[in-house]
């Protein structure tokens, strides 16, 4: 059975913007379910020198990563769309490659969630950009996410900055 949206979105926005909306998260879920799948299965491969450290770095990040997807997912609906958590069409709908890594280092694995965090950064950035003159409960959704996200990345820089 196809997802269709509903005949609704908020009070003050034309249904055709919320609905337009509504897709534009959908992609923000996906990176955000993805994100959260690949800090975890770092979590669990992460080895070597400050693993113990990167370890429990990243327990707070995925909890409020998974967070931030179910905001998503319930503005989705809030909004009128019908949001969609598989992961059949997570793989199918995006735009970037799988996580590259199993057990590595910490180094290794820090240098490619680096690149993961610019990929979501930069995605969230351009969505606020396109909803801020239509939707600002969304940007401002977006907005405080994004902030977090960009103090995730600086957690991820640290430890690859060389002292």
């Amino acid at each position: 059975m196809a997802d269709r949206n509903a005949d609704y979105t908020v009070p003050g926005l034309a249904k055709e913007n919320g609905h337009e909306i509504a897709g534009l998260l959908q992609q923000r879920l996906n990176a955000l379910n993805d994100l959260h799948l690949a800090l975890k299965h770092v979590h669990w491969n992460v080895t070597g020198p400050n693993f113990i450290a990167v370890h429990e770095m990243l327990d707070p990040e995925i909890e409020k990563v998974r967070g931030f997807a179910d905001e998503v997912a319930e503005r989705i609906a809030t909004l009128g769309g019908t949001p969609s958590g598989r992961s059949g069409q997570m793989v199918a709908e995006r735009s970037w490659e799988d996580y590259p890594l199993g057990r590595a280092s910490t180094q290794e694995h820090l240098t490619e969630v680096d690149k993961v965090y610019d990929g979501v950064v930069s995605d969230h950035r351009q969505v606020i950009a396109k909803v801020a003159d239509t939707d600002p409960i969304t940007e401002d959704l977006l907005i405080g996410q994004t902030k977090d996200l960009e103090l995730f990345q600086w957690f991820v820089r640290a430890h690859l900055e060389r002292s």
